[in-house]
């Protein structure tokens, strides 16, 4: 199963090392040096990480084959995807690949049926889970433990505490 686990950034200097923003809690395994990794869109790709870095918290990476600031900006906003084996679970119980939650049904603590998750967005503040609520639309549920206290795989559902307002409106759509 292909996971995306990286977007590459602007480029950073001349010699063609770009910017990353991580999408993965496993960069040290996903982003090491020899990794080759395919890419979205995919006439990049596939790229081979040769090495990286750490530059004022920002992690930099350099690609085999890409020597220089142009090369490097042209591949801005690619992409990164590892191929990971759809058995394989975070070491961390509180985390989750967004296979294993999407199709989860989605219920509150005393037991509602709101919906399922459809879909896990990225977005730079925290994750949020779209659900495709039962009775039609979609309510978006950040992925945070005060809101979504449990996952349970075996069950397959996630309990979720929305609180006043999260689901009546503001966030439906």
């Amino acid at each position: 199963m292909q996971v995306v686990v990286a977007r590459i950034g602007r480029a950073h200097g001349i010699k063609g090392e770009v910017t990353v923003e991580v999408r993965t809690d496993e960069p040290e395994l996903r982003l090491a040096p020899g990794a080759e990794l395919a890419t979205d869109p995919a006439g990049t790709g596939p790229l081979t990480i040769e090495s990286g870095r750490v530059h004022s918290g920002r992690l930099l990476l350099r690609f085999a084959g890409v020597q220089d600031r142009t090369a490097a900006e042209a591949l801005r906003n690619t992409l990164l995807i590892a191929e990971v084996d759809p058995a394989e679970l975070p070491d961390d119980p509180e985390e989750f690949y967004d296979h294993q939650l999407v199709g989860l049904d989605v219920v509150t603590a005393d037991g509602t049926a709101l919906g399922s998750i459809a879909e896990v967005a990225h977005l730079p503040g925290q994750d949020l889970l779209i659900v495709a609520r039962t009775g039609g639309g979609e309510a978006l549920i950040p992925f945070v433990s005060e809101i979504v206290p449990d996952i349970d795989l075996d069950a397959g559902r996630a309990v979720v505490n929305p609180p006043p307002g999260l689901l009546d409106g503001g966030d439906e759509t």
